[in-house]
């Protein structure tokens, strides 16, 4: 119990830790961005700088000149921003190991599509996170990447194809989270393999008294334009793991392709206010739409059984058929000492050990193990279709109910 409990513990503040340093992250990617794009030239700058930018804060003025390259005089002191990614990346991968790999057969593990052990389970997770950087490195690297639009579109199927395959062979939750995990590997290496490297060279070369290299530059702002465009989806991703009317769909896969084109847009917009390029309203709509249309497949997206309920049995033993159920695929999380390693408590504080549990938290109930899959995780118990429709029934029956008594 001891162990568990610090295990919980771990989790807590490594997740803190982790939303913490996905925060300062992403507050210096956002504001970066927008610093580049309000630059102003100014005739009175260096011949070196390329603009400059002044900004009011906390009671103070600041004033920014940016140098592309070469700056006449290099300072003895720079402030390099790179720990905010590294801390999230570090803080990410013992969490994954912590929830996704140490539970693996609760949280990635789906009998039902693929039966796998625990440790092929982690090595398909490891391995694609490895392989899918190396894959759009390559990309990006590539003639395609030369296209801005081209090598966008490029990526976004890439993503769509791993997003699809992972969902074939892992749980909805599993699935949803190992693309985010991807997608944030990626982001955090644009930073480690490429941009910080090439920012060194530079500064090398200047100590030197060499010209530097434009090409560190220019590659640098290629991948930090990508984090930019994909910081938005993937905190979506990482907050749709808890949701399961996005992860347990069929149509999950799909879901997150659509995320990331409504994130990309909405940076669109924000980036072009930025560069006084005008308000571009259009990308809302186009959200807009866009959410409309996910929120449109989480409901065509349910199981097929909830949809083919015809004659509803209004028999008292309704209860029972349905308690027998949570009974057998529940209770040993769902209770007040939960038997499963690892629970210290039951999951979001839902007990179901009495048939007065069962009817009071019935819409939880559904909406977890009925509207989508995600109950029980992974399946672990193989609860079927026949036993998912006891609990729908006892849903519908408890609805009728209702009605009748207003």
């Amino acid at each position: 119990m001891i162990i568990n409990e610090l295990i919980l513990w771990s989790e807590i503040l490594i997740r803190w830790l982790h939303v913490i340093a996905g925060i300062a992250w992403i507050g210096s990617s956002f504001y970066f961005i927008a610093l580049d794009y309000s630059l102003q030239s100014n005739k009175k700058l260096p011949k070196q700088a390329h603009g400059e930018a002044w900004q009011v804060h906390g009671g103070g003025f600041y004033h920014i000149v940016k140098y592309l390259v070469s700056p006449k005089n290099l300072p003895d002191e720079l402030t390099w921003f790179k720990w905010e990614a590294y801390t999230t990346l570090i803080s990410g991968f013992f969490l994954l190991i912590l929830v996704y790999y140490w539970q693996s057969e609760l949280y990635l593990i789906d009998t039902f599509k693929l039966e796998l052990k625990q440790y092929e389970a982690i090595l398909l997770s490891f391995l694609g996170i490895v392989l899918s950087w190396v894959i759009y490195d390559q990309i990006c690297k590539s003639v395609i990447g030369k296209n801005i639009n081209i090598l966008a579109l490029t990526v976004l199927i890439f993503i769509t194809l791993i997003s699809y395959f992972y969902f074939q062979i892992f749980s909805g939750r599993g699935a949803f989270m190992q693309v985010g995990v991807i997608i944030g590997t990626i982001m955090v290496a644009n930073v480690a393999m490429i941009i910080i490297p090439g920012q060194r060279k530079v500064v090398a070369s200047l100590i030197k008294g060499d010209k530097p290299n434009p090409i560190h530059g220019s590659t640098a702002k290629q991948r930090s334009l990508h984090n930019n465009y994909l910081t938005l989806p993937v905190v979506f991703i990482m907050l749709g793991g808890h949701y399961p009317m996005l992860f347990a769909t069929q149509y999950s896969w799909v879901i997150i392709s659509i995320v990331i084109i409504i994130g990309s847009l909405i940076r669109h917009f924000f980036n072009s206010k930025h560069a006084k390029k005008g308000n571009q309203w259009w990308t809302w709509l186009v959200s807009a739409l866009l959410m409309l249309l996910i929120i449109f497949l989480t409901q065509i997206g349910k199981p097929s059984f909830v949809r083919n309920s015809s004659n509803i049995n209004l028999e008292s033993s309704i209860v029972n058929n349905a308690f027998i159920v949570t009974e057998v695929h529940c209770s040993m999380c769902h209770a007040k000492k939960p038997q499963w390693d690892g629970l210290v408590a039951a999951p979001k504080g839902l007990i179901l050990q009495s048939k007065g549990d069962l009817v009071m938290n019935i819409n939880k109930i559904v909406r977890h193990s009925v509207f989508s899959n995600a109950m029980p995780p992974g399946n672990l118990t193989s609860m079927d279709n026949d036993e998912r429709f006891k609990i729908y029934n006892l849903y519908k029956h408890i609805q009728l109910l209702n009605k009748a008594d207003l």
